[in-house]
C-alpha cells in the first residue's frame, strides 16, 4: 500500500467532504440575511418567516461543518508533517487568524441571532445575521489565501530548510488569492441558491405554502443569476491567471501536449492516451483558447512537452533528477470541463427561471419545476470538479516550485495506518451525512408552519401570483 497515494485519497476525500458544507454556508446565510432585510425594511411577517425558515437549514449544515472541517486540521500532522514543519510558519498564520478571528465571530454573532428573535432591536438583531455572514466570507479569505499560497508562494524565504514569512501584505495581496476567491464566493452563492430553488420547487408541485416558496424561489432565481455569471466571469479571469503561473496546469486542463497554433482552439471533447502523450480524437473550436486564455483571439499556449523540458531545466535541482511534472491529465481535462459544464447549467436555468418569472408562469410551470430538485446537486459538482482540478492540476508540487506531495508526507506513517484512518473517516461522514440527510430533510417535511408564530395554514392556490 502506497501511503503517499493513500494519503492523497485521504486528504482527497476529507477535503471534498468538507467542501460540500463551506460554500452551502455561505450561500444560505447570505440568503438569510437578505430576507431578513427585507422584513425590516418592508415589515411584513412572510419575510421574517423566510428567514427563520431557511436559517434553520442554514444552522443543521454549519453544525454538520464545523465538524467536517476539524477533520482537515488533524491531517496537517498525522499524513502531512514535513509539509508541515517546512511551511507552517506561512500557511499556518492564515488558518490561524480564521479559527481565531472568523470562526469566533461566526460562532459569537450565531448565538445571538438564534436566541436574539424578539429580544433584540430588529436592526440590532438584522446585524448578528449580516456579521454572521461576514464571518463566512472572512472565514473562507482566510483559508484560500493558505491555499494560493500552495499555488503561488509568496511572502517568505527560506530559512535553515523551512519556509519562513517575512512579508504578510505579500500574502493578502497574492494574484491567486484575488481570483480564486471571487470564483469560490460566487460559487457558493450558486449552491445556497438553488438550494433554496429546490426546495422551494418541490413545495410549489405539491401546493405547500405557495406566497412562502414561490417569494423564496424568485430570491433564490436573482441570487442564482448573480451568482451563476459572476462564477463564469471570475473563472475566465483565473484562467488567465494560470497561463501565466502555472502553465503546466492549463496546458493539462486543455489536453495541450505540443504546442498550440497562434490563435489556439478549445478542446471542447478529447480521446487522451496519456501513454503515448497524444490525443486521439479532438473536437475544437477555433480561436476560443485565445480568448479564454488572453480575451483576444490571437495567442498560442505551449505544450506540456515544452514545459516538462523547461520545468526540468528550472526545478530538478530542487526536486531531484528524472521527476514528471506533467500531473494526470485526463482527470485534470474532464474535471475542467465537468465544472464548466455544470456552471453553464446554472446560468441557462436560472435566466429560464428569470424569463418564467417575468412571464407570470414561474408557478405554473411543472417541468421547470420538476428540473430545479435534481439541479441542487449542480453548483455542488461544480465546486467539487473545480477543486480536483485546481489541486490534481498542481501535481506533483504540494507547493508549486518548492516542495513536492511524494516529500510532504509524514515519514514514519505506514500505508496500513492511513487505510484505517481512511476506513474510520468515511464511517465517521457516513454517520455525518445521514444525520444531516435526516435532519435536513425532517425540517424540510415540517415547513415553515413548525415555526413558532407561523400560521400554519397552507395555501393552496398555484396561481396566486404574489410579488417577489
Amino acid at each position: 500500500m502506497d501511503p503517499v497515494f493513500l494519503a492523497r485519497f485521504q486528504f482527497a476525500a476529507t477535503t471534498i467532504f468538507h467542501f460540500f458544507f463551506v460554500p452551502l454556508s455561505i450561500g444560505l446565510v447570505f440568503m438569510v440575511a437578505l430576507m431578513e432585510t427585507l422584513y425590516v425594511v418592508k415589515k411584513k411577517e412572510i419575510y421574517k418567516k423566510m428567514a427563520k425558515f431557511w436559517g434553520h437549514l442554514f444552522l443543521i449544515n454549519f453544525a454538520v461543518g464545523v465538524v467536517t472541517g476539524i477533520i482537515q486540521e488533524f491531517q496537517f500532522g498525522m499524513n502531512w508533517s514535513d509539509y508541515s514543519r517546512f511551511v507552517g510558519d506561512v500557511f499556518g498564520a492564515p488558518l490561524a487568524i480564521e479559527a481565531l478571528l472568523a470562526f469566533f465571530m461566526e460562532s459569537t454573532f450565531i448565538g445571538l441571532w438564534i436566541f436574539g428573535w424578539d429580544r433584540l432591536p430588529k436592526k440590532v438583531h438584522l446585524a448578528c445575521i449580516w456579521l454572521v455572514s461576514f464571518g463566512t466570507l472572512l472565514s473562507g479569505f482566510w483559508i484560500l489565501m493558505a491555499n494560493s499560497f500552495m499555488q503561488v508562494p509568496v511572502g517568505f524565504k527560506i530559512n535553515n530548510g523551512r519556509a519562513e514569512m517575512n512579508d504578510f501584505l505579500a500574502l493578502i495581496t497574492n494574484g491567486q488569492l484575488w481570483v480564486e476567491f471571487p470564483h469560490a464566493i460566487t460559487g457558493a452563492l450558486c449552491t445556497g441558491a438553488f438550494f433554496i430553488a429546490g426546495v422551494s420547487a418541490v413545495n410549489l408541485l405539491k401546493k405547500n405554502h405557495v406566497e412562502f416558496y414561490l417569494k423564496s424561489i424568485k430570491i433564490a432565481i436573482i441570487i442564482g443569476l448573480i451568482g451563476s455569471i459572476g462564477t463564469a466571469l471570475s473563472g475566465h479571469t483565473q484562467a488567465q491567471f494560470l497561463v501565466k503561473t502555472q502553465p503546466m496546469k492549463m496546458a493539462a486542463a486543455e489536453g495541450i501536449w505540443k504546442d498550440t497554433a497562434d490563435p489556439a482552439p478549445w478542446s471542447a471533447f478529447a480521446i487522451i492516451d496519456s501513454y503515448k502523450k497524444e490525443n486521439k480524437f479532438e473536437v475544437n473550436i477555433p480561436y476560443a483558447m485565445s480568448f479564454l486564455a488572453y480575451s483576444k483571439f490571437e495567442g498560442g499556449l505551449k505544450g506540456m512537452e515544452t514545459l516538462q523540458k523547461e520545468y526540468t531545466v528550472k526545478y530538478d535541482s530542487v526536486v531531484g533528477e528524472g521527476t514528471n511534472y506533467i500531473p494526470p491529465v485526463k482527470t485534470t481535462y474532464w474535471s475542467f470541463r465537468l465544472m464548466i459544464g455544470f456552471g453553464m447549467g446554472m446560468i441557462l436555468l436560472s435566466l429560464m427561471g428569470a424569463y418564467l418569472w417575468k412571464k407570470g408562469r414561474l408557478e405554473r410551470s411543472p417541468l421547470f419545476l420538476k428540473f430545479l430538485l435534481p439541479a441542487i446537486s449542480f453548483p455542488f459538482l461544480a465546486n467539487t470538479f473545480g477543486w480536483v482540478m485546481t489541486e490534481v492540476g498542481r501535481q506533483p508540487w504540494t507547493v508549486f516550485g518548492l516542495m513536492t506531495t511524494a516529500d510532504s508526507i509524514s515519514p514514519n506513517v505506514s500505508g496500513g495506518t492511513i487505510l484505517f484512518s481512511i476506513i474510520m473517516y468515511l464511517l465517521l461522514f457516513t454517520i455525518l451525512a445521514s444525520v444531516m440527510i435526516y435532519l435536513m430533510v425532517h425540517e424540510i417535511k415540517k415547513g415553515p408552519e413548525s415555526l413558532h408564530g407561523i400560521d400554519s395554514k397552507v395555501t393552496t392556490d398555484p396561481f396566486n401570483k404574489v410579488g417577489a
